[in-house]
């Protein structure tokens, strides 16, 4: 089955007490909107981030999570999940977000996009979502969403089909990162390897290493 957009999520300004940023303000509350978004390399057309600090940026310019996963969560937690809810910005149907390679590549509408990253959650996520033991438990989960960098800016709708058209040979997927830096550290050397694994990670994995050789 090719897998496709369900929806194109972005950020509302959300003022509260658990907001992340200084200001108490968040854009973790994305909403799906109608017609075409442009994905630039620099960030998702209206779209609204608050805590620039760790959102945002060229190894994370886009966030997507799968209908499929958000479903497990709805069903776990006895209530409805809308699209956008995990604050992603792309919302997929039969694309495997967590098997995805790091530096596989997408094609979406007219954009070009690249596997980076795993989420990883955050008091601002848990505090959105009322949720206390939020981040415990996505941790256990491990179905994290992935960050994509944008190789080529272009638009993108809800219903535009997702293809893979590039998948590098490595094999490490979004939820052995996730797995590696959380769950299983005896993942982390194995890190090293990837190609295109944004250097921010890497100088993390390569500190944390040393810490345990040391």
């Amino acid at each position: 089955m090719t897998g496709r957009l369900v929806t194109v999520n972005l950020g509302m300004v959300t003022e509260a007490e658990w907001a992340g940023d200084a200001s108490g303000r968040s854009g973790i509350d994305k909403r799906p909107v109608d017609g075409p978004v442009l994905l630039r390399a620099d960030g998702v057309a209206g779209d609204f981030i608050g805590e620039r600090a760790h959102h945002g940026g060229p190894d994370q310019t886009v966030y997507t999570y799968a209908e499929e996963d958000a479903a497990w969560w709805a069903a776990e937690l006895g209530r409805d999940i809308r699209p956008g809810a995990f604050g992603e910005n792309l919302t997929t149907y039969a694309v495997d977000v967590t098997g995805a390679v790091v530096g596989e590549r997408w094609q979406i509408g007219s954009a070009l996009l690249e596997v980076t990253k795993p989420r990883t959650p955050c008091t601002t996520f848990a505090g959105f979502w009322g949720v206390p033991d939020l981040i415990k438990r996505f941790t256990a989960r491990a179905a994290p969403g992935a960050y994509l960098r944008v190789l080529r800016e272009g638009e993108v709708g809800a219903g535009d089909p997702v293809e893979v058209v590039e998948r590098p040979a490595h094999g490490v997927t979004i939820g052995e990162v996730f797995r590696a830096s959380t769950l299983e550290p005896e993942l982390l050397p194995r890190l090293l390897d990837v190609p295109g694994l944004p250097e921010s990670l890497r100088r993390k994995v390569e500190r944390r290493l040393a810490g345990r050789n040391g």
